[in-house]
Order: C-alpha cells, then structure tokens, then sequence
C-alpha cells in the first residue's frame, strides 16, 4: 500500500477547537476536520475541498504547524490498520463565514456523525486521535513541527 497524505485543519476560536464527531461500535471519538489529497491537488486544496465536505465551512488556511506519521501496525488499531501510512500535515485555519454557530457538513465521513466544539481544557476527557497533538495546541512554545509517529 502507498503512502496516503492527509491535510488537516485546526481551528480554534475562544479557547475551543473544532473537530470533527464520529462513532464506532464503541463510542464517539473526535478528528481534526481534513482528509487525504487526490492525485493532481495540492495540500490546501485538499483541505479546502475536505473542509467543506467535514464541515460544511470554506477555511482561510494558514501556516503548516505539525506532521504526524501514522504507521498503523505500531498502534492499538493494527487489527485493521495494519497495512496504513499516512502523513498528516496539520495547517491553523480560520473559518471563513464564522458567524455559524453550528457548521453543517455536505459530505460526511462514514463514521461522522456531526461536528462539535470543544474546550481546549478538557480534550484530555475525549477520545482523540491524535491525543498526543493535544500537547501542542494552543502552546506556541512548543513548536516541534515533526511529531513523528503518534497516535
């Protein structure tokens, strides 16, 4: 299997951040908005296109800020992630029609089921993928780009 790239928004506004809402036969787990880039598209016009469909929002996308790599067979999902390697590449972004209360998504992910906010406080209590980035936003001191990877 090649390696697939992912472009990822953060957006955070009044202390919260915007991700996207998904269930397993488990329960909810929460990702950042964004999804893989297609042959011929570059890494904001992924996001941008992915935005829309995640959460129904155009994004003004700003700087690259972390590169996550995810090898599946190294993490708690190897049973069906086994064969995975993504880069992720986690670009700021800013809602560009913000008076939203509530984005709509156009065309959600199979396992989304909605979009939520929430506060930067309290990530550390919902199940997040990656958790480990929770470590670096908001922080500008911790500017580590690379985080390797993490799950």
């Amino acid at each position: 299997m090649p390696i697939r790239n992912s472009a990822k928004a953060i957006i955070m506004k009044d202390n919260k951040i915007l991700l996207t809402k998904n269930k397993d036969e488990n329960e909810f787990f929460y990702l950042f908005p964004g999804g893989g880039q297609e042959h011929g598209e570059t890494l904001h016009e992924a996001l941008k296109r992915e935005c829309i469909e995640e959460i129904g929002s155009e994004v003004e996308i700003g700087e690259l800020v972390h590169i996550r790599e995810y090898i599946g067979k190294n993490h708690e999902h190897a049973s069906f992630d086994y064969d995975v390697h993504q880069m992720e590449f986690y670009f700021k972004c800013t809602l560009m029609n913000s008076e939203e209360k509530d984005p709509i998504p156009t065309n959600p992910d199979s396992h989304q089921v909605g979009v939520e906010w929430i506060d930067l406080n309290e990530l550390m209590q919902y199940r997040l993928y990656p958790k480990r980035i929770i470590d670096y936003l908001g922080n500008d001191q911790n500017s580590l780009i690379y985080l390797g990877d993490i799950n």
